[in-house]
């Protein structure tokens, strides 16, 4: 941990959320009157956005919620994350309704709030950091947690089946994790400069460099993800049977 302090702020620094100090420090966010005013901001700026979607495919969207949420979650922390995200699905769902609301959605948009700020509440942003936030979201909340739910909607809610792993949403979560990591890393460096001066944000530098070795990281994940999916899908298809479906509703 690298810790740097005033007597007015508490500009502690975390290598990782392992740490009872970084929980402190999240925790006492709840009792800062301008933070949950900036969270409340947020938070309806996320439920706007929510209304900006792009269908891809049946049950499948490009969705635009990470950017407030991770810039959300960088300034207040997992904690307040945690409210945030429950009220901002809760809302979503009243004022932008896309289907019968289901009320395990809302841990999914929970698990996506805290995994970013794990990653970048109190950190030394690199583009490494953001890097391994968003792709913890994408497979953690993209490709496990919303399946493993959509199965129960289906089943109880619609009578009807649901495949956890289809062709197009493997494809488009793997494209889109480049380009999301890129425009996380332009965001924060023009928002940085700003949030640390205001004392928002304790990130050791205003701007993140983008080294030869984070384009090679990029890329050697990228290629993993993609020789996954040519695998699963050789082993779904050979081996059972079954080869990746295009439509996840059976």
């Amino acid at each position: 941990m690298n810790t740097k302090s005033t007597e007015a702020v508490d500009r502690s620094l975390f290598m990782t959320p392992f740490h009872t100090r970084y929980w402190d420090l999240a925790a006492r966010e709840l009792k800062s009157i301008r933070v949950l005013a900036i969270a409340a901001v947020l938070t309806a700026l996320r439920i706007a956005i929510k209304a900006l979607t792009i269908p891809v495919g049946p049950y499948l969207n490009i969705t635009f919620g990470f950017l407030v949420n991770s810039v959300g979650s960088m300034i207040y922390g997992p904690v307040v994350a945690v409210i945030t995200s429950a009220i901002s699905d809760t809302l979503g769902a009243v004022l932008f309704p896309t289907g019968t609301y289901f009320f395990p959605y809302i841990f999914e948009e929970i698990m996506g709030g805290v995994l970013f700020a794990l990653f970048y509440y109190r950190a030394r942003i690199t583009t490494l950091r953001v890097m391994l936030g968003r792709f913890a979201v994408t497979v953690i909340c993209n490709l496990l947690l919303n399946p493993f739910i959509s199965i129960f909607y289906f089943r109880y809610v619609l009578g009807k089946s649901y495949t956890f792993f289809t062709l197009p949403r493997l494809i488009k979560n793997l494209a889109l994790f480049p380009l999301q990591t890129l425009i996380l890393v332009l965001l924060f460096n023009a928002l940085l400069p700003f949030t640390n001066k205001q004392q928002l944000t304790f990130t050791g530098k205003t701007k993140i460099e983008i080294h030869k070795k984070d384009v090679i990281v990029l890329a050697a994940m990228t290629l993993a993800s993609a020789l996954f999916i040519v695998l699963y899908y050789w082993y779904s298809w050979k081996v059972l049977g079954k080869p990746l479906p295009w439509n996840a509703e059976i």
